[in-house]
């Protein structure tokens, strides 16, 4: 009979820079949360639009509007598998509901020609999309809740 060698090698060290490569859920958060920028500012640009004689252009507004509401919406699913599923961090998920909260009122205020609260709101609303569309790009959005990497 024979002797057989069998070689064991050790496991590869997986590399640091792997273990910070973003999940599925981070990628689906920053489509979902760039889509909603584009939309987002896309709405002063077609109010400016009105204003200037465009009358068509409120049309497309309100559309935009409705395309907006249902692009937060797919935030807050996405979000939530970002922060159950992807270990993300948990304050993307309110930020999401109070987004679309707010939204709701923008809406609602438009459609109420209530100008004097619709045009501060939709000024803040566009900051925040710019702001966590911001995030979900930077490097710290790959880190796992309570990570330091």
């Amino acid at each position: 009979m024979g002797c057989v060698d069998i070689a064991v090698t050790a496991p590869e060290a997986v590399p640091e820079a792997s273990a910070r490569r973003p999940r599925v859920t981070l990628w689906l958060l920053r489509g979902t949360v760039t889509a909603h920028l584009i939309a987002v500012v896309c709405q002063p640009v077609l109010a400016g639009l009105f204003l200037t004689g465009d009358v068509a252009a409120i049309e497309m507004h309100a559309t935009v509007a409705d395309v907006v509401g249902f692009l937060t919406l797919g935030t807050i699913a996405v979000a939530i598998g970002y922060v159950t599923g992807g270990r993300g961090r948990i304050w993307v998920l309110p930020v999401a509901v109070v987004l679309f909260l707010a939204e709701g009122l923008q809406i609602f205020l438009g459609y109420a020609r209530m100008l004097q609260f619709h045009i501060p709101l939709g000024v803040t609303i566009v900051v925040a999309a710019v702001l966590l569309a911001i995030w979900a790009w930077l490097p710290s959005a790959t880190r796992a809740r309570g990570g330091r990497a």
